[in-house]
């Protein structure tokens, strides 16, 4: 059994193995080879590599005989010339967005396997690498936040007179937003928090946090598949729109990290909301890249509306790459060593495990998951 682990190309940092998970895989007797280079910017040299176990070289020699191909995101099918039929390529592919990548990654008989699909289960939660770089980016959103903000985080009693704490308002409590809760407290802010699903309002509380909370609206829950949150009614978002009004005004730090599956980020934040902001005040927003959560937001760019410094946060656990290789690497480990089968000396995906369900996009030349449109 042959490993390959690819160098990523682009603005990508991260790199999809790091020494600890090819010492896992080769205890199990596979073979790892990775791609000279692809450990670079997330500080691991070829010889840290080399000194666990794997070899290195160019891709086409890695990718040779390789029955697994891990990734962080989805290599452009071109570069897999070479790749066997039957290869897993494993890793973030983004099938919502890449659907004649994922027909050419079928073409080519490679069975694409999609973590970032991968289900919210007890079973599944080391695998999830949505969660694992979702907890750096809820962090890294405070320290952004922080280093543009003009002003300390903490108060201050000095004898030339007291700093007042910074006013932090989280708004989405999934795991970004709880560590955006926890980083914020940690910096000393003063930190509030709300979000639709009423579950998370004992999650606020244990961070030491104020929950900002909808009362009076019946039967609106915000409770969506998975954990996710589900969109809301119209009484709800009127109603959701005039407390947020309310509390916007006195905030020196917010952070948005709304997002619903398979549709565009929801609005939280109004330009009309902006105004009534503080001058100086800084909004990080993570959900950017889908539409954002504050008008005025562009993806990738920081931009300054009516005296507020919106920051379009995008792909923020690249910025702490060695870190975000760490848990993304493990992610994939675990996933490939729950299903290995010693005997065989491969991982054993079944058919009709929740898992593979979820997460395999082709297998046997064709598209075969049910959520892509092209799928045959």
């Amino acid at each position: 059994m042959k490993i390959a682990v690819l160098k990523e190309g682009g603005a990508e940092t991260r790199v999809a193995a790091i020494p600890e998970t090819v010492k896992k895989f080769t205890g199990l007797g596979a073979s790892i080879a990775v791609e000279q280079g692809a450990g670079a910017n997330a500080a691991i040299s070829d010889a840290d590599f080399e000194a666990a176990g794997a070899s290195s070289g160019l891709r086409a020699a890695i990718l040779k005989d390789a029955d697994i191909i891990l990734c962080v995101t989805g290599p452009d099918p071109g570069s897999l010339t070479g790749a066997k039929k039957g290869a897993l390529l494993v890793g973030a592919l983004d099938p919502a967005k890449r659907g004649d990548d994922i027909a050419a990654y079928a073409k080519a008989g490679i069975e694409a396997l999609a973590m970032e699909w991968m289900p919210r289960i007890t079973r599944a939660q080391s695998m999830d690498i949505l969660s694992s770089q979702s907890n750096l980016a809820g962090y890294k959103a405070v320290v952004d936040a922080a280093s543009a903000y003009g002003r300390a985080f903490p108060m201050m009693m000095t004898a030339a007179g007291t700093v007042s704490p910074t006013k932090a308002f989280v708004m989405g409590v999934g795991v970004a937003g709880l560590q955006a809760i926890a980083t914020a407290r940690r910096l000393g802010a003063q930190v509030s928090a709300t979000d639709v699903r009423s579950a998370t309002r004992e999650q606020i509380q244990s961070l030491g946090a104020k929950p900002i909370f909808v009362e009076g609206v019946a039967g609106i829950e915000g409770e969506g598949q998975g954990g996710y949150a589900s969109e809301t009614s119209a009484e709800y978002q009127a109603a959701q729109a005039e407390l947020v009004s309310g509390h916007i005004a006195k905030q020196d730090i917010v952070i948005t990290t709304a997002l619903i599956p398979g549709r565009p980020a929801p609005r939280l934040i109004s330009d009309a909301q902006l105004k009534t902001m503080r001058p100086g005040s800084v909004i990080v927003d993570l959900a950017a890249e889908a539409g954002g959560n504050v008008e005025g937001c562009v993806a990738g760019k920081t931009v300054d509306r009516h005296g507020v410094t919106i920051i379009g946060a995008v792909q923020l656990a690249r910025t702490l790459a060695s870190d975000a290789s760490a848990l993304f690497a493990r992610n994939l480990a675990n996933f490939l060593i729950a299903f290995w089968d010693q005997e065989k000396g491969a991982p054993v995906l079944s058919d009709d495990d929740e898992i593979v369900a979820a997460i395999r996009l082709t297998k046997d030349g064709k598209v075969v998951h049910e959520r892509l449109s092209t799928a045959q």
